[in-house]
């Protein structure tokens, strides 16, 4: 059984949440709600919980100070916010979960089978302070990823990322130093997260970075070889917002 809060200053919200997870999650046990950053903190300290729902923008603060007062943190989070802003971009590079309001139940249920599986591995520390080192200065281009591999979170430099290939439900990521890693993420959430002024989808089962092109090879899609001298096809429908990118 996990136990939980909610952290959430609106009360209709945190109802209709309360009964999704009795209803949709039995290991999850709610042992208490919260509706402000201050009540939050004490109840968290009093409550000691696995997990925290927590709304990130409240009235007289908000999630993330929160989490800057109970630092170092040593429980899981799922966010929750009305708003698909620079913050849940911050929260996908972190590879932290969140939920969008009104909470999907489809979403509801990966974002706390994620976290079971978290909880084995206990990384949120390390989730958190990579959040708060890309989050602290807006302006600025994320740099980092936490990929989740098979022993834990590995942190990359997206720069150093040569190619992304999908291997069925898995990812294998390709860096500059010849390393690969095997991801549970797939394709499709690496081309949400990753900038697509830098990244390229060129196939179904790959995604490449446009920095480490060598040679394109013309053809009805034609194929380009990487500068870890790799040949990946373009797929035909593909081919022409790929050349786009070097107009």
């Amino acid at each position: 059984m996990i136990t939980a809060l909610i952290v959430d200053d609106d009360v209709k919200n945190t109802r209709v949440l309360r009964g999704l997870l009795e209803e949709f999650c039995p290991q999850i046990a709610i042992t208490g709600e919260a509706y402000s950053v201050e009540e939050a903190i004490d109840l968290i300290r009093k409550e000691r919980p696995a997990l925290v729902f927590l709304d990130i923008e409240m009235p007289y603060g908000n999630g993330f100070e929160l989490l800057d007062q109970l630092s170092p943190v040593d429980f899981e989070v799922i966010f929750i916010t009305a708003y698909d802003n620079y913050a849940i971009k911050a929260i996908k590079y972190c590879a932290l979960d969140y939920l969008l309001k009104p909470v999907n139940i489809k979403e509801l249920l990966e974002a706390v089978r994620k976290v079971s599986e978290h909880l084995q591995t206990k990384d949120t520390r390390s989730k958190l302070k990579l959040f708060f080192e890309q989050f602290a200065n807006k302006q600025t281009e994320l740099q980092k990823i936490a990929v989740p591999a098979m022993d834990g979170l590995v942190f990359v430099d997206f720069k150093e990322i040569i190619r992304c290939e999908a291997k069925g439900s898995y990812t294998q990521i390709h860096l500059i130093n010849g390393r690969k890693i095997t991801t549970t993420k797939t394709i499709r959430e690496f081309e949400d997260i990753l900038p697509e002024s830098i990244f390229f989808r060129v196939h179904n089962s790959h995604m490449v970075n446009l920095n480490f092109i060598k040679k394109y090879f013309r053809g009805r899609g034609g194929y380009i070889v990487m500068e870890d001298e790799t040949n990946i096809e373009v797929a035909s429908r593909r081919k022409d917002s790929f050349l786009e990118k070097f107009k």
